[in-house]
């Protein structure tokens, strides 16, 4: 593979032998290339913006600036191309973790972990990650053609999910709807996401719109409460009337958007608008 074609990968983390152990497991995987390693926060600072990493693993607890200063430098720095973190860390404080991912972190994992998560999460969270090609001699024209019926698919469940949550009644005006727009099609794509709606689910979205998970949640919840006021009520019920019981009204976050997931792959798998009664 092309080094030109790799995911650009930065480690940083003050214990030296940790990320030596990392850059070795990372170094055979053939779509993927350490670009930096480091082990203090600033110096992580002042390299992020030479190297330009796709992902950086970042561990919280570092000298001179910690984990958490790194994401907040990011946050507001004007890069020209802003990586993804994915946060290390000894400790499973929620408050520590809530406030990693608020500042824009992808995901956080706690150590010891199985590498070949780490691989994975690597990855799933990259952007480029369904352009990229294995190495095994698939030529170019066959990638692009890859590539267009990818691209059409994705277009074609987006239109599917748009269609979806405008009968059920979610105003396209409001912040909420793009937000579950986009929740709606990466619990489609990645089922278990539907189980981690705050350490994975917001934190995804948010940082496709520059936002927070908090902000994420509470827009999504807005979004639901007004489809259920103002929404066509014989569609809500034929979607949620088997499954949220009488007398708990609005459904939850999670539970709205798994309930219209699990509708349109249903309904798409049969060939059929989706959500339609």
């Amino acid at each position: 593979m092309d080094m030109q074609n790799k995911i650009k990968v930065m480690l940083a983390d003050d214990n030296r032998d940790f990320v030596n152990l990392l850059k070795e497991y990372l170094d055979n995987e053939k779509d993927i290339h350490i670009v930096s390693m480091v082990h203090n926060g600033r110096d992580v600072i002042d390299i992020i913006p030479v190297c330009q990493p796709d992902i950086v693993i970042l561990d919280i607890i570092m000298p001179k600036v910690d984990g958490l200063g790194v994401l907040e430098w990011a946050w507001n720095a004007k890069l020209d191309k802003k990586p993804k973190f994915i946060v290390l860390s000894g400790m499973g404080q929620e408050r520590i973790t809530h406030h990693a991912l608020e500042l824009g972190a992808i995901y956080y994992i706690i150590k010891p972990f199985d590498l070949d998560i780490l691989v994975n999460r690597i990855r799933h969270y990259n952007d480029d990650l369904a352009g990229r090609e294995s190495d095994s001699g698939t030529n170019a024209g066959s990638a692009r053609n890859e590539d267009k019926t990818l691209q059409c698919r994705n277009e074609d469940l987006e239109i599917s999910v748009t269609e979806a949550i405008r009968l059920i009644g979610v105003p396209a005006h409001i912040k909420g709807y793009q937000y579950l727009r986009d929740a709606i099609v990466d619990v489609i794509q990645d089922p278990q996401m539907v189980n981690s709606v705050t350490k994975r689910l917001y934190p995804a979205v948010a940082f496709n719109y520059k936002t927070t998970p908090s902000r994420v949640e509470r827009a999504i919840r807005h979004a639901i409460e007004v489809a259920w006021n103002r929404g066509c009520m014989d569609t809500l019920t034929s979607i949620f009337g088997n499954t949220i019981h009488a007398g708990k009204g609005k459904p939850t976050n999670s539970e709205f958007i798994a309930m219209i997931a699990d509708r349109i792959k249903l309904e798409r798998s049969k060939g059929k608008t989706p959500v339609h009664t």
